[in-house]
C-alpha cells in the first residue's frame, strides 16, 4: 500500500481517500471514520478517516502517512506537528511517550476520556475485545490523594478494567492497581 495522504486541518488530520483510510484503520484501528460508529474490523467504510495529532505523529514517524497543508498544498513536517500537539495537548511529550511505547508493543491505544483517563488500551481492538486497561499518565512528582485513587479504582472496577498509572520520566514505568475486597 502506498503512503496515505492526510491533510492537517486545525489539530486533526483527515485522510480523504476511503481506500487509504480503510487501510490505516485496519493496520491498528487508527483514527475514526466520519459518521461511522464503531466499525467492525472487516467492515469497509466509505467515509473520510479522522486522526488526532498523536496518531498522526506516530504514523508519520513510521512513514505510513504524508501530511499536507490544505491551504498551501505543501508538506507538513514532523516539527510543525509536534509544536501543534504541544499547544493542543496537556503534557503531550509525556503522553506520547506512553502512547508510542504501547503501540510499539502491539496494543491498540485510544483516548480514555470516557473512562476519566488518558488512554483506553485494547489487546486486539475495538469491536473485537473490550479494553482491559485504562491508563493515567502522571509525572513522578504528582500526588494522588487517597480519594482520587479510590475514585479511579471504583471507576475501573465498574467498567471492568484495570487501572494503570504510567510515569514517563527518565524511564517509562507502569503501575497496575489491583483491587481486593477485605
Amino acid at each position: 500500500m502506498p503512503i496515505a495522504r492526510a491533510e492537517l486541518i486545525g489539530a486533526r488530520l483527515i485522510v480523504w481517500s476511503h481506500e487509504e483510510g480503510n487501510h490505516l484503520y485496519r493496520l491498528g484501528f487508527f483514527g475514526k471514520p466520519v459518521g461511522v460508529s464503531k466499525p467492525k474490523p472487516a467492515e469497509r467504510f466509505e467515509a473520510p478517516l479522522t486522526l488526532d495529532l498523536m496518531e498522526g505523529i506516530y504514523l508519520k514517524e513510521r512513514g505510513l502517512i504524508d501530511v499536507y497543508d490544505p491551504v498551501t498544498g505543501g508538506k507538513v513536517g514532523i516539527r510543525r506537528m509536534l509544536r501543534l500537539a504541544e499547544a493542543n495537548y496537556k503534557n503531550f511529550s509525556k503522553s506520547y511517550k506512553v502512547y508510542r511505547e504501547l503501540r510499539d508493543k502491539g496494543y491498540i491505544v485510544t483516548p480514555g476520556i470516557k473512562f476519566g483517563s488518558d488512554f483506553a488500551v485494547y489487546e486486539r481492538g475495538p469491536g473485537i475485545d473490550h479494553a482491559p486497561y485504562i491508563i493515567s499518565v502522571r509525572d513522578k512528582g504528582d500526588v494522588m490523594d487517597p480519594s482520587e485513587i479510590v475514585r479511579a479504582g471504583r471507576l475501573a472496577t465498574t467498567v471492568r478494567k484495570q487501572f494503570i498509572v504510567a510515569m514517563p520520566d527518565r524511564d517509562l514505568r507502569f503501575f497496575l492497581f489491583r483491587w481486593f475486597k477485605a
